[in-house]
């Protein structure tokens, strides 16, 4: 039987970045996933905003963290990921949405985000395509971004295997060893491996993995629609998040990538619980109304396709991080809430200082907000 310090469960925006850090502490990493490579879970269906525009601290701290981290990969680590500090605004066209984003603005300046309120006038200089017509204002925040989701995690697993970290691809877990109430070894369909610490980073598919060890985690998959237009001249630097609620959706957002092309995603209301990946004939309607009302100028962009991808999502819309109270060695990285490429690589950090015990004085914070056995009293506003 080989024997690793910790094997992870899931090579995608968590479980790759996690890798990483394991093994340049010096563990022995094994990383499985029953895909064929990394990323070919939910993360190959993410559009690749990165924002540390939340209401909740811990998710402030992850995303600021995870911005200084990507912003700064080509040069630290080398490698194109895409990344482009094109900034997120929220619109308002409510008295509603006005007043939601302007209260949230006490934490997030309290964390010290570099992001205000605007009023309609200075935020059509930003984003001059904006319908003017009853818009109120909207907060912008600069220092946000985007990236491609694909090319961040292969750049995750290619310098993971290069600090040491093995991955073995199409294995599925089937079991995890507890013994006296601590980890011993996870079983797959094609072997046993020792290890005294496993990394739940699994995603939709958390909670199959914490049933293997008598715990049920309250991470339920629902499936949100994305798509991407052909390419047409920039014009468009921001992310777009528009949180009004309407028949069918509670938000959508949108963006343009480097290569011109608009990617979108839609938020359904009420949710579509479960895990079917197959696209809708309502999705592309829906949000093409609401863009076009929003945007005008888009109403003659030519789609290109449409998927569906998975969010794994919590009771209040915040991830489980941290230790098992019940298992000894058994870690969680689970239920982020469709926000694993935005906050995973500060989480993976996170995982490396929490495993060899070399948390920083700001992560107690972290990781009491974001407990594993947590109450679920409070929503984050902006999931």
């Amino acid at each position: 039987m080989a024997s690793y310090d910790v094997v992870v469960v899931g090579a995608g925006s968590v479980g790759t970045p996690a890798a990483l850090a394991l093994a340049e502490a010096g563990l022995r990493v094994l990383v499985l996933d029953a895909r064929p490579s990394a990323g070919q879970g939910s993360n190959k269906a993410a559009i690749g905003g990165v924002r540390a525009t939340h209401s909740d601290p811990a998710k402030i701290r992850l995303g600021r963290r995870s911005i200084e981290i990507v912003s700064t990969w080509k040069e630290t680590r080398g490698g194109e990921i895409e990344w482009r500090s094109g900034g997120y605004v929220f619109v308002a066209y409510t008295p509603r949405e006005e007043k939601l984003l302007k209260d949230l603005l006490l934490v997030q300046h309290r964390y010290g985000l570099g992001i205000d309120w605007l009023e309609a006038r200075d935020l059509l200089r930003i984003v001059p395509d904006l319908n003017p017509d009853g818009l109120l204002g909207g907060t912008y925040s600069p220092g946000d971004g985007h990236l491609s989701p694909l090319l961040l995690v292969h750049a995750y697993y290619r310098e993971a295997r290069r600090a040491g970290a093995e991955f073995h691809f199409r294995e599925k877990v089937t079991g995890i060893e507890v013994r006296n109430g601590r980890v011993r070894a996870v079983v797959t369909d094609q072997g046993r491996y020792g290890t005294a610490v496993v990394v739940n980073a699994a995603g939709a598919w958390a909670r199959e993995i914490g049933r293997m060890v008598g715990e049920d985690h309250p991470v339920v998959p629902d499936s949100h629609e994305a798509g991407v237009t052909e390419p047409v001249a920039h014009f468009l630097d921001p992310m777009i998040v528009d949180i009004r609620p309407a028949p069918g959706s509670s938000n959508y957002y949108f963006h343009q990538l480097a290569s011109g092309q608009l990617t979108f995603c839609i938020s359904p209301s009420p949710p579509i619980v479960g895990e079917d990946c197959r696209e809708t004939s309502a999705f592309l309607p829906m949000v093409a109304r609401r863009m076009v009302e929003l945007m005008p100028r888009l109403a003659n962009v030519r789609v290109r396709r449409t998927w569906r991808g998975l969010y794994p999502m919590t009771p209040d819309g915040s991830p489980l991080v941290g230790w098992s109270s019940e298992v000894e060695g058994y870690a969680v990285a689970i239920g982020m809430c469709g926000q694993g490429v935005m906050l995973g690589p500060a989480v993976g950090e996170l995982l490396g200082r929490l495993v060899t015990d070399q948390l920083l004085p700001e992560d107690h914070e972290v990781l009491t907000l974001l407990s594993p056995s947590r109450p679920f009293a409070a929503q984050e506003a902006l999931k």
